[in-house]
């Protein structure tokens, strides 16, 4: 080996089951690598298969069918070595989650992953086993190590023993989902783990929507100090290459280190001509929290949509700040084009968000359609005036026009084939302030993990961005309000957002009682109260549209609650 490797980082989109495109897209990203002289191109976790398969993992035939996948790209690793994620399955019918070394044409190896997270969104346990041999391979003088995404967080990682067998490169494939904040985590664990080791360490990392879950890529390359050498785009498709000079120092050798338990796999080396000409380093800029929420937000309903084969969305544009979001992330997503908003109001809905609907349809350039409900609200009222009596109007007529909405968007979707987006905030749907089947129905929750007062924030960017206020400023400066009876505003039902939020926060996302939960201005009767409408809400929750996670805690896989559940904090 020469004095310097060149490292490729694919950073690639895969769609979960779809082996023949992600084949194929892993091929020509090979390619790629080898146009640029590559001598090691490196694949995210499970690339073959796509992350997560979930219970398909449960089906011997999809792992088969994934190995023979990935055994057809063999043939075109021809002078380069490729480092690729797939599902391996040992002749007992154990499944592992794994990373083949493909060099010139041949399979070398395969590292399985030993450290199995099963927490959050992560439930591999259920699926794989954990692996139990550990390796280094030596590329002519390179020694580098392979490992995959929780091997490389948990402090007792295989990552230490290869480095203690002489590994200068770690390579660590990973799918790590999104969410605010965390790529500033990656970010300090991985200076760590560089800098502890002394060692250049190349993470790749998926990128893409899957279901609920947004993959944010921003792979890299670091130095033996930790410093960032090279970095991938957010949140999009990417190659980056660095070239790494393997004889940095990298640490004092002592008797005690060698590859005890760690088996070394010798790669065949053909030296190549070391006159290539160098490879650009771009770091890209850290995105503030807004910005990068925004981004994920939009690469989830692009993925979503996409990958199960909607082209055109519909929502229903109410005139408020929740649905004119949604239309901004839908239009930057899917193209102005291919967004239709309903606009669907009754004898409730005021001059004014009727006519800020409008407005927002016309500044994005989508189509829209209006079809007024109070016609069918009152047919529904005079069905079933005999049967309620002479009861004064309650939920239930309120609940009755959003239903009427909810079917009237299915219709269309039924019509012509579009993808229904649901318009719910966290917020309300934590504390079940929304109608199941109603404002609720959709096969897309888009916003279903934002909290109010971030959907303002995001609104705010939106128009930063634009720089031209493309949601109404009235949408944002209106008191919120469902608009199911006269005057009606949220703070009837609600204490006001930014009351609210921070204690959703607490109690959702940090799991504290009702007593260790702190926020000026909250009373404790109507602290109590917020918690027992998230508590009898669940119901709700399990019925409601998936919607894309950006939080460290959302609705769904991060959290699990029997909707059958009497417990309730004891009283202090």
């Amino acid at each position: 080996m020469d004095r310097k490797v060149r490292i490729a980082i694919a950073q690639i989109n895969p769609t979960v089951g779809d082996l023949k495109a992600n084949r194929d897209k892993i091929k020509d990203y090979i390619e790629k690598a080898k146009e640029h002289l590559a001598d090691i191109v490196v694949f995210p976790e499970l690339a073959v298969c796509g992350y997560p398969p979930e219970d398909l993992l449960l089906k011997p035939h999809f792992i088969r069918d994934n190995v023979k996948a990935l055994n057809s790209l063999t043939g075109c690793t021809r002078d380069i070595t490729a480092i690729i994620g797939f599902a391996d399955m040992d002749g007992k019918g154990n499944v592992y989650n794994a990373a083949a070394v493909i060099h010139d044409e041949k399979l070398k190896g395969i590292y399985r992953k030993s450290e199995l997270p099963n927490y959050s969104v992560f439930d591999e346990r259920r699926y794989f086993r954990p692996g139990d041999k550990n390796m280094v391979f030596s590329l002519g003088k390179l020694v580098f190590g392979v490992n995959i995404c929780e091997d490389l967080w948990a402090d007792r990682g295989p990552y230490k023993a290869q480095a203690q067998a002489g590994a200068k490169i770690l390579f660590n494939i990973s799918a790590s989902p999104y969410y605010a904040g965390k790529s500033e985590e990656r970010r300090r664990l991985l200076s760590g783990r560089a800098r502890g080791s002394k060692v250049f360490l190349c993470y790749a990392n998926l990128v893409g929507g899957q279901d609920e879950l947004v993959f944010d890529g921003r792979s890299r390359v670091l130095d033996p100090a930790g410093n960032i050498i090279v970095s991938a785009r957010g949140f999009e498709e990417d190659i980056v290459f660095a070239d790494l000079d393997i004889r940095v120092p990298f640490r004092k050798k002592t008797a005690s280190q060698g590859a005890r338990g760690v088996k070394k796999i010798y790669l065949p080396y053909n030296s190549r001509n070391n006159d290539r000409p160098p490879v650009s380093r771009t770091v890209h800029r850290r995105m503030n929290r807004v910005e990068e929420i925004y981004r994920a937000l939009v690469l989830g309903i692009r993925d979503y949509a996409g990958k199960n084969g909607f082209q055109k969305a519909v929502l229903g544009l109410s005139g408020g700040i929740d649905s004119a979001l949604t239309a901004v992330i839908a239009c930057d997503a899917l193209g102005n084009e291919n967004v239709i908003g309903i606009s669907m109001p009754s004898q409730y809905s005021s001059r004014g968000t009727v006519n800020d609907a409008a407005r927002l349809a016309d500044n994005l350039g989508i189509r829209s359609i209006t079809v007024p409900i109070r016609d069918i609200f009152n047919v529904y009222l005079g069905v079933l005036k005999k049967r309620f009596g002479g009861a004064k109007p309650g939920a239930a007529e309120q609940n009755l026009q959003a239903r009427i909405r909810g079917n009237i968007l299915m219709a269309f979707s039924n019509r012509y084939g579009w993808l229904v987006l649901a318009t719910g905030n966290k917020s309300e749907t934590a504390v079940g302030y929304c109608t199941l089947y109603g404002d609720m129905a959709g096969g897309f929750a888009v916003i279903k993990d934002v909290p109010k007062t971030l959907v303002y924030n995001l609104a705010g960017f939106v128009n930063r961005k634009h720089k031209k206020s493309l949601i109404p400023p009235s949408v944002i400066t209106r008191p919120p309000s469902a608009e199911l009876k006269p005057r009606q505003k949220d703070t009837d039902s609600l204490p006001p957002y930014e009351l609210l939020d921070p204690v959703l926060k607490a109690y959702i996302e940090e799991d504290r009682s009702c007593d260790e939960i702190r926020v000026k201005g909250m009373k404790a009767g109507v602290l109590k109260k917020v918690i027992n409408m998230v508590d009898k809400s669940e119901y709700k929750r399990r019925q409601a549209a998936p919607g894309i996670k950006i939080t460290p805690r959302a609705f769904g896989k991060d959290r699990r609650l029997p909707i059958t559940n009497r417990y309730r904090e004891s009283k202090s």
